[in-house]
């Protein structure tokens, strides 16, 4: 029996090669190539691509607001823009475990009671869907379900069904008999989303496809995944922890970098409508190192404990460990702090720490970080009731952080009364409950807190 022949296909970017190669010569990404049986070349493959639409000039073209269905689970809607559009294709993925197909699941079953609903399992059995939706609580009576790997005979039963809202979980164990290569292979993945999306396009179908995620944190498969969907969506969270984030890193129809906080709890996921109360720690006393910033995840301002503890270095080079912080950042800070404001922290070790395991990735948080260290090295904490945000550059100067009216009263609306924030962030009008301070240097940042 004759050999079947085989390639190499590139995980990153999906090029082939005749024989593996350390280096990928179409990307330059290095150990990506994988061996695969190579396809061959089918007849109808362009059989089912749409006819050429007419050229048309951009003004004569009428525009509405696309038509959104609210999921039941308002966090959802939130990173979604407000709701599933129907056509539109969602790829959401997440570590394994994190939740991804017990949100799907309490999606579908909401859903189902508004409009056809079909859930598709390639990683379960429909026993093992019936047994989740029994723990979770849910009727189930609308929702039709599927156990199928097979692309031809999925795309046969949404034919025939006509769901409104259908879940793929997961995209990496959907494979086509026109090719030969294995279930989640490159050349598997990007044929069967292509055909998926191709489906929900032309029968105004919302598509969810679960992905799988690489060891790194990002979607497993080729990166043309993310572009011919609509919706990119990343489940976060630490399994040793009941809370979790979904973050949208793209939409077609709404905002980027939206975020939906969810509890995990014996009856599924349940949104957390005051997300801030989980990044704060609750102390009885206020304590040296601790300082309360005001972040932007999207539209929602959230207010968030930044943690610092300065300590004497056993070690002729002192440690910098920052977690949900760039460390490179705060070498940076320390560096800004002892030139610019007089506090040297050359001989100390210093660990910063965003509770709650949020990450921060806006400059808006240098201020707060430096405080909070400048007040774990004198031993004085900070008054209660007080936050502080803005970005801090190489020059000493304070600079404003976007959408400072947002943050002030959110900080206002939870009780905070004294704020320290960037002179070009200072309200016009007072705002009630909550004593401003601005600063342009972050010398005078750190006498006005010293004098507090």
């Amino acid at each position: 029996m004759a050999k079947e022949k085989t390639q190499f296909s590139c995980t990153e970017c999906g090029g082939t090669s005749p024989k593996w190669l350390g280096k990928c010569p179409h990307c330059g990404a290095w150990n990506t190539l994988t061996e695969t049986l190579a396809e061959a070349p089918s007849k109808n493959r362009f059989q089912a691509l749409a006819k050429s639409q007419p050229v048309t000039t951009l003004s004569e073209i009428e525009s509405a607001d696309v038509a959104r269905t609210p999921t039941g689970l308002e966090e959802l809607d939130r990173v979604l823009g407000g709701g599933i559009v129907a056509g539109g294709v969602v790829l959401i993925g997440g570590d394994p475990g994190i939740g991804k197909s017990t949100l799907l699941l309490q999606a579908v079953d909401a859903l189902s009671m508004r409009m056809k609903a079909l859930y598709v399992t390639g990683e379960e059995s429909g026993a093992q869907v019936a047994l989740r939706a029994q723990r979770l609580g849910l009727a189930g009576t609308r929702v039709r379900v599927l156990a199928e790997i097979n692309l031809e005979k999925i795309l046969a039963t949404i034919e025939s069904e006509k769901p409104d809202f259908c879940v793929i979980d997961s995209i990496q164990t959907v494979y086509s008999e026109q090719l030969t290569s294995a279930p989640g292979s490159v050349a598997q993945v990007r044929e069967c989303s292509a055909q998926l999306t191709r489906t929900a396009k032309a029968g105004g179908c919302t598509m969810v496809l679960v992905g799988h995620v690489t060891k790194e944190g990002s979607l497993a498969g080729p990166r043309v995944l993310e572009h011919i969907v609509d919706t990119v969506l990343y489940f976060e969270g630490d399994t040793h922890s009941s809370f979790r984030l979904v973050r949208a890193f793209k939409n077609r129809f709404g905002a980027v970098n939206e975020i939906g906080v969810f509890a995990m709890t014996e009856r599924g996921l349940k949104g957390v409508t005051n997300p801030s109360a989980i990044f704060l720690s609750t102390h009885g006393e206020p304590v040296p190192g601790s300082c309360v910033m005001v972040t932007l995840e999207g539209t929602r301002p959230m207010l968030v404990e930044i943690q610092a503890l300065v300590d004497s270095s056993p070690i002729p080079s002192p440690r910098r460990l920052s977690v949900g912080l760039e460390q490179n950042r705060l070498a940076m800070l320390l560096a800004v702090l002892h030139r610019h404001a007089g506090i040297a922290c050359f001989d100390q070790d210093v660990f910063v720490n965003a509770v709650g395991g949020v990450r921060i990735s806006e400059p808006a948080a240098d201020l707060a970080v430096m405080l909070s260290i400048q007040s774990s090295l004198r031993g004085k904490p900070l008054p209660r009731g007080f936050i502080a945000f803005g970005e801090v550059g190489l020059a000493g100067e304070v600079r404003p952080a976007p959408r400072g009216q947002d943050r002030l009263k959110e900080a206002a609306k939870l009780g905070f009364d004294v704020a320290l924030v960037p002179k070009a962030n200072a309200p016009k009008k007072p705002i009630e409950g909550l004593t401003i301070h601005a600063v342009e240097r972050i010398e005078q940042a750190i006498e006005l807190v010293r004098g507090f």
